[in-house]
């Protein structure tokens, strides 16, 4: 009992802890966790003849602090707009009344009737009407067929929805959408009621029963052509193509998200979605995570089954695990989410297709790494503040947030690295994470202290470069190395390094691990007889150039 006491006690010190960290550098959007929101409830009435929409939203919140006044929501107004797009807010009522409510600058106030008490509930209902300037792109697709798709990364789904527009506030969804009888309607969640009100008219209702950050709630209106491809745990998996593509996007789609949801399911652990189905859409250029439903580009279906295409279903995929069931509390933290994905893919690559074939993409994601740094030499990983939502990610934000986990995993070790990486789903699973928390997640799997190691490849920038050289001691039978950090910058990495002595006997390699933590480094490692050759990282786990490292002669 003492034991698991003293454990509660430390887990409660470590979450102060992280939680001081997290709140010393963040976004700085307008948080205001003394208010949750629960669920919201969009109700939407498309046509043909326009593309002004009609909307009704009802939001369920939470009140966790007494006296609270007011309701911030993000929704972009139709005020000053160009071509008079935006949202004009008709009423805001609450219990059958009408409730006095601001909409200027982009923010909709709602005053509360009477202030909060401490874990009251509300509901409020907002009616509205606009052309969205973005967020739900209404127009044709690729044949030119009228369609309607969401697009809400990652904060333009205010322009549409009335909602707390930022992942730190995670709820529950549905929609609810009367459009022409010849769309089919997609969304989150699971497929609650489809009626034919007229012959002309049909409501369809989707409920998603997870919380899930505003970012991924999702909404596709077209004519599809719609399979059940398979089950995976009793859970639908489907493909949602344009019908002019069915042959081709049945076949398309038809692999690997089976596999992959296998894959991470086993290795991190369980799917939190009701199901998961791969859309065709034309509001997207590669793919969109959205929870359980995951939208693609109008150019993802050519019935070739390509490795491209592949490769981003197996990344929106491992998004399902990673961004979507545990979430970045904050945009600075954004890598959490690609750079997780980007390295998961991989991890199925290596999983299913081989080990040459994992090497080959992360040498490829080396070289688009190393070009990015080459012309923007200050850019870190964790943002700083961030202020423009223009910036949340670039390809540095993928790539080398994936070669990070790559490195930590072989900082610890492959089997540590997979202890911390289900720890680290099972304690945020449906919920929020930082930096510091996945790092603590870490550092209690390998026992190791990971400061350093996040600090160098997370906060600043750059990486290891070396330049050296080996030689042989005949006398002393050891091998006596130099490796000199010569970083254009005056950056010094602390870094684990493997090396490989090779002989010219003997079949077997020799592997050491040398602490690279200076400029200059010397080492000197016993060996049997003379090698033929010295190899640095030779299972590739460093994100590095050696720009020389040659035998002296």
């Amino acid at each position: 009992m003492k034991c698991y006491q003293n454990r509660i006690i430390l887990s409660i010190l470590l979450l102060m802890v992280g939680a001081l960290s997290a709140s010393a550098k963040t976004d700085p959007y307008p948080k205001n966790p003394n208010i949750d929101a629960l669920n919201y409830r969009f109700e939407f009435e498309f046509s043909d003849e326009t593309d002004e929409i009609q909307g009704k939203t009802t939001i369920d919140v939470r009140f966790l602090k007494d006296s609270i006044r007011q309701v911030r929501l993000d929704f972009i107004s139709k005020i000053n707009r160009p071509r008079s797009k935006g949202m004009t807010v008709l009423a805001v009522e609450s219990a059958g009344k009408a409730v006095t409510f601001q909409h200027e600058e982009d923010v909709l106030l709602i005053s509360l009737p009477a202030l909060s008490q401490k874990d009251q509930r509300h509901q409020f209902i907002i009616t509205y009407r606009g052309i969205p300037a973005t967020g739900l792109i209404i127009g044709d697709n690729k044949y030119g067929d009228r369609c309607f798709f969401s697009d809400n990364w990652p904060n333009k789904g205010r322009n549409w929805l009335p909602m707390i527009d930022h992942p730190y506030d995670k709820a529950t969804c549905e929609f609810i959408v009367t459009a022409p009888a010849h769309y089919q309607v997609v969304s989150n969640g699971l497929l609650v009621e489809e009626t034919d009100l007229t012959e002309s008219k049909r409501l369809t209702h989707w409920k998603q029963s997870v919380p899930i950050a505003p970012w991924l709630y999702t909404l596709g209106v077209a004519r599809f052509a719609v399979q059940e491809v398979d089950k995976f745990e009793g859970k639908s998996i489907q493909t949602w193509v344009y019908h002019q593509d069915r042959d081709a996007g049945f076949y398309d789609f038809a692999v690997p998200s089976k596999r992959a949801l296998e894959f991470y399911s086993n290795y991190i652990g369980p799917f939190s979605y009701e199901k998961l189905a791969n859309i065709q859409s034309n509001a997207v250029g590669g793919g969109m995570e959205a929870a359980s439903a995951i939208m693609y580009g109008d150019n993802s279906v050519s019935g070739k089954r390509t490795e491209r295409w592949r490769n981003i279903i197996i990344h929106e995929v491992a998004h399902q695990w990673f961004g979507n069931s545990v979430t970045e509390y904050d945009w600075d933290d954004v890598w959490l989410s690609e750079g997780f994905a980007t390295y998961f893919t991989l991890l199925f690559i290596e999983h299913e297709y081989g080990r040459d074939a994992f090497l080959e993409k992360l040498q490829k994601s080396k070289e688009t790494v190393d070009r990015f740094h080459s012309l923007n030499p200050d850019y870190r990983i964790v943002h700083d503040n961030l202020k423009d939502m223009r910036k949340v990610t670039t390809i540095q934000t993928y790539q080398k947030g994936s070669w990070i986990l790559h490195m930590l995993r072989g900082v610890v070790g492959t089997d540590n690295f997979w202890r911390g990486i289900r720890s680290y789903y099972h304690t945020y699973r449906n919920g929020h994470a930082s930096t510091s928390d996945f790092r603590r997640e870490m550092e209690e799997a390998s026992g190791k202290d990971l400061s350093k190691f996040f600090q160098q490849w997370l906060y600043e920038p750059g990486a290891l470069a070396l330049s050296g050289s080996w030689k042989y001691n005949e006398n002393s039978k050891a091998i006596e190395i130099t490796l000199n950090q010569v970083q254009q910058d005056d950056s010094r990495f602390e870094m684990p390094l493997e090396i490989g002595i090779h002989f010219k006997e003997a079949e077997q390699v020799q592997l050491e691990v040398l602490p690279i933590n200076k400029k200059s480094n010397q080492f000197t490692i016993q060996v049997e007889a003379e090698p033929e050759e010295v190899r640095l990282d030779p299972n590739t786990w460093v994100l590095m150039d050696v720009l020389q490292f040659e035998q002296e002669k």
